[in-house]
Formats: C-alpha cells, structure tokens, sequence
C-alpha cells in the first residue's frame, strides 16, 4: 500500500516497486483517513507512507495500525521525524527524493528479513565465557564475541552479523545490546550497534566496521569520539 498525497510521490514508489514482481501493489491512498478505511480489507503485508499530509500524519496512522502491519516504511522530505518513526518500529525510513538506489537498499534488507525471520521461531540469549547462545528454530548456537561484527535493528528482531555468516533473533536491539559487554559493542544509530574492535574507518556520517559501511546518527557521534578506536 502507498500512502502519499503527493501525485508525482505516488508514481515515483509505485514505479520503484513494479521492478519487483514479488510486491503486489493493493492501492494507492491520498491521505491516511481514506487507507485506514481500506485497509482492514485489504490487509496489505507492507506499506510505504509519507508523514505530512492533509488530515492525519503518517505517524498517526502508523499508530492506528501498527500492530496489524508487519512493516511499513517512511518516505517523506522532514528528516526530523525520523526519531519519531523508528520509535514506532518503522522499519525504515528514506527521504526524498526517491532514489533507485536507496529503495532497492530498502527491499534488500525486507527480502533478507523476511527470510531469515521463518528460521528465528524462539529465542534465547545467554553470555557465558565470551559467546552468547541464540536459538535458531530448534537448535542452540554458541557465537563467540569475538565473531561479532554488528548488529542490526529489524522490526522487532535484531540481525547478528558475523564475518560471514547471520542471525535474525527475536529480541530488539537494546536487549541484545543489554546482555553484551559495553566496552565491546556500542550504539552509532537507532538501528545499528557495532563491535568496537571491528571499526576500521570513521567517515562523515557513517563509519566502516568488518568491511560493512553503517550509518551514524547525529546524537551518538559524541558517543563514538569517546572510545578507543
């Protein structure tokens, strides 16, 4: 579902989104009043909206339907809500213009989610001797720490990224981060926290931490200037 007011928005992610045959579009909405009414029937898996528009935000309609909506993202020009749609568990949030770049970034990480969540049935995280254990459907895995490379916000599930492998577990970023020790691992953005040690560059606006390029939010760079990298 779309949600936009914006006609030149609409056809720009409707575009984005006919280059993937495996997304469905269910219907185009000019405001949020007039998806709300739609989408008890329709029921659509993943929704892209704007924040500003007439009538209620974006915000307030994620609100109404956030616990029936597996995944909606934000595609709006005002970065400063941003916080404000990570805080409603939006699972991401891009600014316009649209690119094909970044919407592609964004179906990636759905598709990758998506997969990876079928095998994330249970969980359980314990740090024992530098490793924690992660239930994966229905056998227990031991990741060392020190394999760790960085973690990943993803909805209501954190993505633990190894050198080459991953794991999608139930449990949100600041839980997982909960039971890591804090002078090994560290938040750089609501949705990314990365093992100090694998930080190889920092740059403006993101940094590169096991040859991956992570972004940086603005209230955390204070934070990163303080360890020892």
């Amino acid at each position: 579902m779309i949600v936009d007011d914006n006609e030149l928005d609409q056809l720009a992610v409707a575009s984005q989104a006919a280059r993937y045959p495996h997304l469905q579009l269910t219907g185009i909405y000019n405001n949020a009043l007039e998806a709300l009414s739609a989408f008890e029937s329709l029921k659509p898996e993943l929704v892209f909206l704007d924040v500003e528009m007439p009538g209620w935000t974006g915000l307030q309609l994620l609100k109404s339907i956030r616990e029936h909506v597996p995944l909606a993202v934000f595609i709006t020009s005002h970065a400063e809500f941003a916080l404000e749609g990570y805080e409603l568990e939006a699972f991401d949030y891009i600014l316009k213009p649209l690119t094909e770049k970044r919407f592609d970034q964004t179906i990636a990480r759905i598709n990758e989610y998506r997969l990876m969540k079928k095998n994330a049935q249970a969980y359980t995280i314990h740090q024992e001797q530098e490793t924690i254990s992660i239930k994966e459907g229905h056998s227990q895995v031991k990741i060392p720490l020190a394999e760790i490379v960085y973690l990943e916000a993803m909805d209501s599930y954190t993505k633990v990224v190894l050198r080459d492998k991953k794991y999608l577990t139930l449990s949100s970023l600041t839980h997982m981060l909960e039971q890591l020790p804090p002078e090994k691992f560290g938040r750089i953005h609501r949705s990314y926290a990365v093992a100090i040690s694998k930080i190889e560059e920092l740059r403006s606006g993101e940094l590169v931490c096991g040859g991956h390029e992570l972004p940086v939010g603005k209230t955390y760079k204070a934070l990163i200037s303080k360890w020892k990298i």
